[in-house]
This record gives structure tokens, sequence and C-alpha cells, in this order.
């Protein structure tokens, strides 16, 4: 049932998203996005320096298991998924950065998370590893879960405009429904073999929430002074704080072979989705206010 719900549920579930997400995206918002690159190169730039160090920073003085250090060190590693897309979504945020950011940052972390792993392990554990991520794999997953989908759903856009615009509403309740259930599968289905419950690590919520909404609004204000406009504010945030929890369930369980790790992966994945969407909220709230509410552009 495990292998089943990874290698054909779960990618499954994200591509329907993604096609669900692209119904409300034309052409013009990537051409934008690749026009103007400030706001994307702020978003890599976030990803890549600005979140690790947060990260560093925020766990070096606290007296957490170790391996549990570096877990919060690999969720940060870790790029943003169809869940940030998602939220953006809903908060109608800039999609077309959010999916570009996206599908960029799965790319580089292919460098920089074995990097940033490795740092952790040494610094906290007193040890390295060796953590290789396939570039075959992580190009498949990116266009099967992510790109392919988007076109598809863009494409029905373009040549079935009414039925886009019909549908935009029963999905914002169906998209996240699919979301939910991967998160309730990851935690309560979740068979990995450990005498351990997730119950067991519900202390690390607060910690995950706090690593979350600060790394958040470390890069919403980077951004607002940087004066990227305000949907790039949020989005960008949004891609900062939710991260992809399946890639650093992977590499906890698969390449380092260490439970604890995991577990931080699953705790963060299964809370943050709704700190991330509150905070995109509020930060979207701000950026309106003295407008009268208008519409962000």
């Amino acid at each position: 049932m495990q292998d089943f719900f990874s290698i054909y549920l779960l990618p499954f579930s994200l591509s329907v998203i993604m096609m669900g997400i692209g119904l409300s995206l034309d052409k013009r918002d990537f051409i934008n996005v690749f026009r103007y690159p400030k706001p994307i190169i702020t978003g890599i730039f976030s990803q890549v320096i600005i979140l690790p160090l947060v990260a560093f920073l925020l766990f070096y003085f606290t007296n957490l298991n170790p391996f549990i250090k570096v877990g919060f060190i690999l969720i940060t590693a870790c790029a943003g998924g169809s869940a940030t897309n998602l939220i953006t979504h809903i908060l109608k945020g800039n999609l077309a950065l959010s999916i570009s950011l996206t599908a960029l940052n799965s790319l580089i972390i292919l460098v920089t998370l074995p990097l940033l792993v490795n740092l952790a392990l040494v610094i906290f554990v007193g040890e390295e590893r060796h953590i290789y991520l396939n570039l075959y794999d992580t190009v498949i997953n990116i266009l099967f879960t992510i790109l392919i989908p988007t076109l598809v759903g863009m494409s029905i856009r373009n040549y079935f405009f009414r039925f886009a615009l019909l549908a935009q509403n029963p999905l914002k309740i169906i998209l996240p429904a699919i979301l939910l259930f991967v998160f309730v599968y990851m935690i309560f289905f979740n068979d990995n073999g450990s005498q351990s419950s997730f119950s067991d690590y519900l202390y690390l919520i607060p910690w995950a929430i706090l690593l979350n909404f600060v790394s958040m609004l470390v890069v919403f204000l980077l951004a607002k002074n940087l004066k990227l406009g305000g949907k790039n504010n949020f989005t960008i945030s949004i891609e900062v704080g939710l991260k992809n929890s399946i890639i650093g369930i992977y590499v906890a369980e698969s390449l380092l072979d260490n439970y604890e790790i995991a577990m931080v992966s699953v705790v963060y994945g299964s809370v943050t989705f709704f700190s991330t969407l509150i905070f995109g909220y509020l930060a979207k709230r701000v950026e309106l206010w003295g407008f009268g509410y208008r519409k962000l552009i």
C-alpha cells in the first residue's frame, strides 16, 4: 500500500492539483515573470541563502535532539511543492511566479540540499553522509507533476474558456481537499515500521510554526524593501515558507535511514499548510492596507 501511494497515488494527486491550477493561468503570466526577473531572482536567493541561514540561527542554540535539528535544516533545504502553488492560487497571488520558483528551486536543490544537510550533520551530529539526488528522476518529476499538468490546464483554458471559468469555484474546494487527503495519509497511514508514532513528535509543532513564520516574515520584509509589488511580496513568502515535505521524507528515510529526521518533515508538512495560508492572507491584507481593499496589481 505504501508503494502504491508513493509511486502512483501521490504523483497523480499532485498532477491533478497542478492541472486545476493551470485553468486560471495564461501564457502571458509566465512571459511577464521572465521579462521582469527581479522577483524570481529574489525568490531563488531567499530559498538558497536566506532560509537556510534563518534555520541555522534559529536552531543552533536550542536544546533539541541533534537529529531533529538536522531535520529542520533538511526541510528548509527542500523546494516548495504543489501546495505553495495551491495557496498562491487561493490567495490570488502571482501564480506564474510561484510555479516558476517551484520548478527552478526543485532543480537547484540537487546541489544545495546535499551541501546544507551535510553541513548540518557536521555541525549538529559530528558526522558526514553521502547524499545524491538523481537529476533524471527530478526532471521527470517536475515534468509530470508540475509543468505538463499546468500546460494541460492552460490549454483547456485557452480552448474551453467558459468551462475554465465555471470550474474555478468548485476547484477552490476540490484541490485543497485532495491535498488534505495526502497529508492525512502521511500522518495516519504511513507505515514506516517504527514503534514511534506521530503523537510522539507533537512537541515539534511549535518549532515548525516558528520556523515557518519567521522565515516568511524575513522574506516578506525583504521583498517589500525591494519594492517587488504586492502580489510578488506574499507569493515569494509562501514559496519560502511551505516546503515539499515528500522530498524531506525521502532523503531522511531512504538516504539517511533516520526516522527522527524524517518525522520533522512529516510534522512540518502537516501543520505549515495552514500556518502558511494564514500568513499569506495576513500579508495580503497588509499589502492592501490603505488601498480600500482593491485588487492587487
